[in-house]
């Protein structure tokens, strides 16, 4: 039963209960007024302290950062200076995730970007900004964040792997379409702006390879690749259906020196440089001629950035290609050995070969390039260059004397 009070009845929703708080604080500021006209100087309050000083006090105040339940950031819904978005990232301990944080809270702000995942971080995660516990298929606590933290965009990178996928179908399916389900319905109720990566790995055997347009048939045959294509359609039904702002990018393998390979079919393009580092043996799990396309994770994490700041009208597709270059095994290899000339590589096919056997060997992006001006800037000696400057600086001498 509500109870009563001078002020009126007090509600019980969130809202109202706001609406009352500030009531009182009016009630208070009148009654201090009245006071101190009958009372004191015209700009001095009571204790002798200025007016201004004296009404600030009947002021409730918002809790401060370290104030929050605990969680290092920026209590929910206040945002640093500017009207930047706020942005909640899911999955945000995986390759992208962790990166994009960084690159957005230098943007944005650093309470304005929300890392999430079920994973317990590492401590200078915790240190960088506001990081919580978010299962993505928990509804109701992505909801409770979206509202508390006032989000604006969500990009949503929870998801299994390829050759991960393949070998928990049940799981692959909960998280990648399931979670996926769960943060449109949020976007579409919350009027949100949400970006879903997509991958090479939306094609099949029955797609063009070389190279692979924007649109055409794409049937694969990985249980993640089929997530990613009903991804891309469910995001254009909402997009069309709802007129929620969906947005995704097509990545080619993803090669990043500041996080371990995860598993991907992709990934043996990171894991020869930590190979050739640490023992000087890589072995490959595919052929030494299976081309496929790539990217460096500066290049990537600046696609995300510079395609959500596109405005709507400029996009003429909700799912776009993105890359940078296409290389094989071999050709890795070859450049690998410019900084490692004892790098000895066998190869070890094993399932992941029939996986990139449906892939892409290149992708056209050109609509990309054309309707939001997509460009890359590492090629394949770059990108070996700034993983050798990121994983071992004692290569420097060496990169000097092939540069020369």
């Amino acid at each position: 039963m509500n109870k009563k009070s001078m002020y009126g009845e007090r509600p019980n929703t969130r809202e109202n209960q706001s609406c009352y708080s500030r009531s009182i604080s009016n009630h208070v500021y009148q009654v201090v007024i009245l006071f101190i006209k009958k009372n004191r100087k015209p700009d001095v309050g009571m204790s002798g302290l200025p007016l201004r000083n004296l009404l600030r006090s009947c002021v409730p105040r918002a809790c401060s950062v370290r104030q929050y339940n605990g969680v290092t950031g920026a209590a929910p819904g206040v945002k640093d200076k500017n009207d930047h978005p706020r942005v909640l990232i899911t999955g945000s301990l995986g390759q992208l995730g962790t990166g994009l944080a960084k690159v957005m809270r230098q943007r944005y702000g650093q309470n304005n970007v929300i890392m999430s995942d079920i994973l317990k971080p590492p401590q200078e995660i915790l240190e960088s900004g506001p990081y919580v516990f978010a299962d993505i298929l928990d509804f109701k606590k992505l909801q409770e964040l979206i509202v508390n933290y006032n989000i604006d965009w969500i990009i949503h990178f929870s998801a299994l792997l390829s050759a991960i996928g393949e070998n928990n179908v049940p799981l692959a399916m909960r998280v990648n379409i399931e979670g996926l389900h769960n943060v449109l319905e949020l976007a579409k109720q919350y009027r949100l702006k949400i970006f879903v990566p997509s991958t090479i790995g939306a094609f099949g055997p029955d797609s063009p390879r070389d190279p692979t347009p924007d649109l055409c048939i794409q049937r694969p045959r990985t249980i993640y690749g089929v997530s990613k294509v009903h991804a891309e359609l469910m995001g254009e039904y909402y997009y069309h259906k709802f007129g929620m702002d969906f947005r995704s990018l097509r990545f080619p393998g993803i090669i990043s020196a500041d996080t371990n390979p995860g598993g991907g079919t992709t990934d043996y393009a990171v894991k020869i440089f930590h190979d050739a580092l640490k023992s000087g043996h890589f072995k490959c799990y595919l052929r030494e001629d299976t081309m496929l396309p790539m990217m460096f994770i500066d290049d990537c994490l600046r696609s995300v950035v510079e395609f959500m700041e596109t405005p709507e009208s400029k996009l003429k597709m909700r799912t776009y290609n993105v890359t940078a270059m296409s290389f094989t095994p071999d050709e890795i290899v070859e450049e690998v050995r410019k900084y490692v000339p004892e790098l000895k590589v066998t190869y070890e096919i094993d399932g992941r070969q029939a996986i990139a056997d449906t892939w892409p060997k290149r992708f056209d992006d050109s609509n990309a390039r054309a309707d939001w001006g997509w460009k890359h800037t590492m090629d394949l000696p770059q990108m070996c260059k700034a993983m050798f400057e990121f994983l071992d600086p004692s290569h420097q001498k060496q990169k000097q004397r092939i540069k020369a």
